[in-house]
Formats: structure tokens, sequence, C-alpha cells
């Protein structure tokens, strides 16, 4: 049975990867493609951080790893003339050394003052880029940040950079959810559940959370780095509270026990976010009356409202199905 369900799920994954491939041909609309752009790197901060989540760490800086990769592709591609192509890996990994420059002072802390002390650290870098007009741009940021081009593609257009973007978030898709699902993946739930338990069985706690911050904070920087070639300029803005409090509701949302929750917040809110353009100014009411009614009544998020609908209609089908002799 969990095989078949995996076969399921990979048919599944299949084709809807299919017919995004031919969005662009169905839609035929720059701006939906746009739109569909973003909301293909959202999925990717959403389900970095969520990997991150998996140990038990809930960060507020994530939106800084994100640009930390923006600001890396930034300098490395515009300042050093390195190939496009090279400067978004590099940007990635980037990121991940700022991950675990951010995780060493944190693994002191736990639980609400692990959250707390990662918005402090966030902050600081977030405040540096702002300081300095060299090499970060200050408030005004890094413009002139040129798209990815290979022959006669110029990645300028909506339509070849959407199917990059598609590729890249679905490879990366595929890696996370590889990877939660092997050994190490294992190890870092554990962690989650009970750390202490975890630790008297011979699992290096500090090592497990450093593992997973970090390997998150590669993916949040790959998701910095499209997002910083696609708009061809870096707004320090896009990386403060506010972005990070939307990430959490994404998270909070969608539920954070498997992949597939993250991509359910970010639908639900970006569709929130489409309808309620006129209700400008409520949206942050209307958002925090989201989280407050997810916390109190689907504390598992959209994945857990699911999983519950489908265990009633499971059981009402067994009852209605008349017993064997």
């Amino acid at each position: 049975m969990q095989k078949l369900n995996k076969n399921f799920l990979a048919i599944g994954a299949g084709f809807v990867f299919l017919v995004m491939a031919v969005l662009p041909w169905i839609i035929n609309d720059e701006y939906m493609l746009e739109l569909v752009i973003i909301f293909l790197i959202n999925v990717l901060m959403a389900t970095s951080y969520r990997l991150v989540t998996t140990t038990g760490d809930w960060s507020f800086c994530h939106m800084i790893l994100v640009g930390s990769g923006a600001y890396a592709t930034g300098l490395i591609s515009k300042e050093l003339g390195i190939s496009v192509w090279l400067s978004i890996p590099l940007a990635a990994g980037v990121a991940a050394l700022v991950g675990r420059a951010f995780i060493y002072p944190l693994l002191r802390t736990v639980g609400f003052g692990f959250f707390i002390a990662s918005f402090a650290v966030g902050e600081f870098v977030r405040l540096v880029w702002i300081k300095f007009q060299i090499p970060f741009g200050g408030t005004r940021g890094m413009i002139g940040i040129e798209p990815p081009v290979l022959g006669n593609i110029i990645f300028y257009f909506a339509t070849p950079y959407y199917l990059m973007t598609l590729v890249l978030v679905a490879v990366s898709l595929i890696a996370m959810y590889r990877l939660e699902k092997s050994p190490i993946g294992n190890v870092w739930k554990s962690v989650y559940e009970d750390p202490e338990l975890a630790e008297s069985v011979g699992i290096d706690v500090a090592k497990a959370r450093t593992q997973a911050f970090t390997i998150g904070s590669f993916f949040a920087g790959l998701a910095g780095a499209l997002l910083a070639h696609r708009n061809g300029s870096i707004d320090p803005s896009v990386f403060d509270i506010n972005a990070m409090v939307l990430l959490v509701i994404w998270v909070v949302v969608g539920g954070s026990h498997t992949i597939w929750g993250p991509i359910l917040g970010v639908i639900a809110m970006t569709l929130i976010a489409e309808f309620s353009r006129p209700l400008l100014e409520w949206r942050p009411l209307i958002y925090g009356s989201i989280l407050i009614i997810t916390l109190l009544f689907m504390p598992d998020g959209l994945e857990g409202l699911i999983e519950r609908v489908s265990r009633l209609f499971a059981r009402g089908k067994q009852q209605v199905t008349p017993k064997e002799s």
C-alpha cells in the first residue's frame, strides 16, 4: 500500500510538472507568467524554511538568507564579471556559509530563544546591507543585475526564465524530499521529537541542527539568486520583518509535517493575496485572522485538514461497503 501511494505521488508530481512546463503556451499572458515565476520562487523559499524546521528550529532570519543569495549573485555576476550560470550556484553556497555562521551561536538556544536570537542576528546583517553604500548599495540596494544568457536565448523574457526557474525549483524539491526520506532526515526528525532521547542514543544533536539549517540556507540562497536575476535589482526592504512574517504564515497555514504543506500554504496565501487586492489596507488583519484560525482549528495546517477529510471519507466508505459473510 505504501509503495502504491509513492507511485501515485510520483505520477501526480510528474503530471503537475508537465502541465506547468506547457503553461506559458496555455495562458499566453506575460503578467500571469510573472506571477507564476514569483510563485515558484516563493515555493522554494517556503520549502527551504520548512526543511530548517524539521529539527524544531523555527528561525526568524530565513529571509536574510534569501537576501544573502540575492546580494551574493549580484556581487559575483556584476562586480566580478563571473557568468550568471556560475554565480547562481555560488550564491547558494554563500548563503549556506552565512547560515553556517548564523547557526554556530544559535545552537546555544532552543525554542522561543532561538526564534528571537535568530531575528537579532538576521537584523544585524540586514542593517549592514543598508548601512554600507559600497558594496551593497545602501537603502537603494543594487541595480543592473543581468539575466542569464544561453546562446541566442535571453532569459530576460518571461517564458525562458519561467522554464529555467521551474526546472531548478523541481530539482530542489526532489533533492529536499529525498533528503528528508534519507537516514539524515530521520535523524533530524528524531531531534525534533525528543532531542534528549536522540542524544542518549548517540545522535549528535548540534550536528543535526547545523546540517538542517545549512542545507535549508543553501536552497534559500538559490531562491534569492533567482529573485535577483528576475527583478534585475535588489531592494533590502524585500527581506524585512514583514516578509519573514509572511513566510512563517505560509508554512503554518500549509503545515510543516511534509514538504507538500508549505506548497499548499503558498498556493492558499497567493490566492488570498490576489483576491484581497482591493482590501490592501486590511491585509494585515486578514493575514493575522487566518494565522489565528489556523493555530486554533487546524494546528497541522491545510495538509492536516486534507488528511482528516481523507480519513473520514475512507471511514464512511468502509461503513457503506457490505461485509462479506
